[in-house]
């Protein structure tokens, strides 16, 4: 059964053009260039993945993608306008996974949702990971199955929240650098980030474990080192 994907941008030109060539890569592909029918699509399908453009006429991206969260862990990536540094952690921080900045080539949104899809398939799909379960000072990670508990409370983690979580939880007690993480999380060089990325996921991962950022309790950050977890 082909992943479905779900495009949503106002600039027709570019919502043809990125669901042809995900369509070429044989994804399902659900097209909108309104804020109003990617919710209905979003309530009435079960989508793989979104494809968010920040700006559109009758709401942001990132209300999409906060609609997203509240029931849903698939990959969000954001499409952002050129420099727009602010849209990027913005869109991070509300659960997002990736961003690409317009203008970008078509093959480069197409590699990065390949990317996504792998890690987010890999963590859905139970026996195909050998490493199990995680489990330290109430902290739980199910790498089968992708979910995480803290304190017997389930935590709503994206998929890249939970692979920062699960390589800090494996080097536990170590020091992880961020170039670490982004090699752990994403995997491929072409990916140009920066710090702010990483900063943003582990701020957010910290709200959702109620973890202080002045005094915390699992994720603590070495400063011009990295960040390291222990119990």
């Amino acid at each position: 059964m082909n992943e479905k994907i779900l495009i949503v941008d106002d600039e027709h030109e570019i919502a043809d053009l990125v669901a042809l060539y995900l369509e070429n890569e044989n994804y399902t592909v659900y097209k909108y260039y309104t804020a109003t029918e990617a919710l209905e699509c979003i309530d009435r399908e079960s989508l793989d993945m979104a494809v968010l453009d920040v700006m559109l006429p009758d709401m942001s991206g990132f209300q999409i993608c906060q609609k997203i969260r509240e029931k849903h862990t698939y990959p969000v990536i954001m499409l952002t306008a050129k420099g727009e540094e602010i849209d990027k952690i913005t869109g991070l921080t509300l659960g997002a996974d990736d961003y690409v900045t317009k203008p970008f080539q078509p093959l480069e949104l197409v590699a990065r949702v390949k990317a996504q899809m792998r890690r987010y398939k890999r963590y859905n799909k139970g026996g195909e990971s050998e490493e199990g379960i995680i489990a330290f000072s109430g902290l739980v990670l199910n790498i089968n199955t992708h979910e995480c508990t803290l304190n017997e409370k389930t935590l709503l983690l994206t998929p890249t929240e939970f692979s920062i979580l699960r390589i800090l939880c494996q080097k536990k007690g170590r020091v992880v650098s961020s170039e670490e993480l982004f090699h752990g999380v994403w995997g491929e060089e072409y990916y140009n980030k920066n710090n702010n990325t990483i900063t943003v996921h582990i701020r957010h991962l910290r709200e959702k474990m109620g973890d202080s950022f002045e005094s915390p309790q699992y994720i603590k950050t070495v400063w011009g080192c990295g960040y390291k977890i222990e119990s």
